[in-house]
């Protein structure tokens, strides 16, 4: 245990801040061992190391979002490339797979230290009484979070509470799926009733009530899915409880849910997002040397991004120097036909959660790049190669956005866009504007649009409508084959099978994320649960519940699925 003590705490340095927010430091080398646990410092230091998981590797790393939602029909491989068919399609997926195996080691691996602090809670000799309360319940609310995606992505895998000493146990049992979620309901119910509405030292890294009993509505849905019931009742019926309590009393839980879907992803929101209910906290630019010490991985917008480089000829800027987008070399999610057609092409979450138009930028405000040196003019052979109508042979094509560079002591350079209005093509940085969202664009784009230089059409358009636009225009179904994948060749003499539409949601651009010239990193907080999520889990137990009933109570029946019908309205 000592060891084990020694190893956990060596990192601590290194989340003490929680990356942003402002935990007391604690030095690991004056006590060690069982000691370390009975003082409040080593014990409240060691369960901040609880968090880590978090950010360091599940909401910035690739491999847990491989796990949880590669392989469903959502998102199909860019080009039906094959070289993650593990995750995707199932294909040669074993328990030696790096994604799978590394979370299930990560998770385990933080459970014992969460056993540890509840364990030894009881043992601290000094510290405020409430404070080790909170504390703990923080700590039985992450428990019951890594053992949720532990069963949800693992079934019944084995439930430990008693911390690990040394000894290895070499024959360790499973236990039921019923058994794991009793333990997670049980963990997240305390959790709820000793956390506050406001979290720890203000610090907004760490859990409160709203997080316990969203994760609580999450736990109860996924349960009832295994058709567990808790004393006789169904977990959709504590599902509906738990979310419809939420829903009726967001106020007193200090829950929110945005009136415009804009609002969700403004950046301006990412650090302090009123409807997010749990956040992997990413570290801050700027601010303090923390950031430095932070984990800095964050290149998920790099998988869901694509890049429009692949058209080089009418973008000419390459992914590594794109100060916009970022560097988007990995490519990888792309949505599948039947995430598309779940938006119509008018629906506002469309256009804010998806890029479908690309444009180029300056940079103008820090002098680094030009707004004319950004300015394409349609030439010939681009109209050839792309399919322009050729009368918009000298057409030019203006930059979209302008990105500052603001200097930073840590954290480096900040690249920030602002966007230049359409039909003002002066260049004057005096008359740029500050969107909520710089990635999202006019939707669908207009036919006299200037600013962009490509364009995924949700809407098939014709030869003929495509004829009245200076831009590439692609459909977006003709990116697909007969079989609904990816093509994997071009189908109109260029590389435009390359692109595809582009979840934005881990795209941002504001002060405090970047590191420097280093363009695939992008440390902004990370949403684990949101309001909405609690809205659609009442919703979904309404449902069932109502077909549950079926013609015994016609009544009941359709009440509970107007019930699930105002729900999903409220958030779309």
């Amino acid at each position: 245990m000592k060891k084990y003590t020694l190893r956990a705490l060596s990192l601590l340095l290194i989340v003490l801040s929680m990356y942003s927010c402002s935990l007391d430091e604690y030095n690991p080398t004056e006590v060690t061992g069982d000691e370390t646990l009975a003082t409040f410092d080593g014990w409240k230091g060691m369960q901040t190391y609880c968090y880590s998981p978090l950010y360091d590797q599940m909401f910035s790393a690739s491999d847990y979002l491989a796990v949880a939602e590669a392989g469903t029909d959502i998102w199909l491989t860019s080009k039906n490339a094959t070289n993650t068919q593990q995750l995707f399609y199932y294909e040669g997926l074993t328990t030696s797979t790096n994604a799978t195996n590394k979370l299930f080691k990560q998770a385990y691996s933080i459970i014992n230290t969460c056993n540890a602090i509840i364990n030894r809670a009881g043992n601290v000799a000094d510290g405020n009484a409430d404070d080790v309360t909170v504390l703990t319940a923080e700590t039985h609310c992450l428990r019951a979070f890594y053992y949720l995606v532990l069963v949800t992505n693992y079934g019944n895998v084995t439930l430990s509470l008693d911390e690990s000493t040394t000894n290895a146990v070499l024959n360790p049992k499973r236990n039921s799926v019923e058994e794991i979620y009793a333990q997670i309901v049980s963990d997240l119910t305390y959790a709820a009733e000793h956390l506050k509405t406001t979290p720890y030292e203000n610090n907004s890294a760490r859990v409160t009530k709203k997080t316990a009993l969203g994760l609580l509505a999450r736990a109860y849905a996924q349960g009832a899915g295994e058709g567990l019931k808790e004393n006789g009742v169904s977990y959709w019926q504590r599902a509906k409880e738990v979310a419809e309590d939420m829903i009726a009393n967001m106020n007193a839980y200090g829950a929110y849910l945005y009136d415009d879907v804009a609002d969700v992803w403004a950046h301006a929101n990412n650090r302090t997002n009123k409807e997010a209910l749990f956040v992997a906290s990413g570290p801050r630019a700027g601010e303090s040397d923390a950031f430095s010490s932070g984990s800095l991985n964050n290149k998920l917008f790099t998988y869901t991004m694509a890049d429009p480089n692949k058209l080089s000829e009418v973008y000419k800027t390459a992914s590594k120097g794109n100060y916009y987008y970022g560097r988007v070399n990995n490519n990888l999610y792309a949505p599948s036909k039947y995430l598309v057609d779940c938006f119509s092409e008018y629906d506002k979450r469309w256009e804010n959660s998806f890029v479908t138009a690309f444009s180029d930028f300056s940079m103008s405000k820090v002098g680094w790049v030009s707004y004319s040196s950004k300015t394409l003019t349609l030439t010939t052979d681009m109209c050839t190669k792309y399919g322009i109508n050729t009368a918009f042979v000298g057409r030019k094509i203006y930059p979209y956005a302008d990105v500052n560079a603001i200097t930073r002591t840590y954290g480096g350079n900040q690249y920030v866009a602002s966007i230049w209005p359409k039909g003002d093509h002066s260049g004057n940085v005096a008359n740029l504007v500050t969107p909520k969202n710089a990635y999202v664009h006019p939707y669908p784009l207009d036919e006299d649009e200037d600013r962009f230089a490509i364009y995924l059409s949700k809407e098939s358009l014709s030869a003929e409508e495509k004829a009245k636009r200076a831009y590439v225009c692609i459909n977006i179904d003709d990116l697909f084959d007969a079989e609904g994948k990816y093509r994997e060749a071009s189908f109109d003499g260029t590389n435009s099978y390359q692109l595809y539409p582009s979840l934005s949601k881990f795209n941002w651009s504001y002060d405090g994320l970047n590191y420097g010239s280093n363009l695939q990193i992008k440390t902004g907080d990370m949403f684990i649960m949101r309001m909405a999520e609690v809205y659609l889990i009442a919703a979904e137990a309404n449902v069932h519940l109502a077909m549950a009933r079926k013609q015994p109570n016609i009544l009941m029946c359709f009440a509970n699925v107007h019930v699930a019908m105002r729900m999903i309205m409220k958030i779309t």
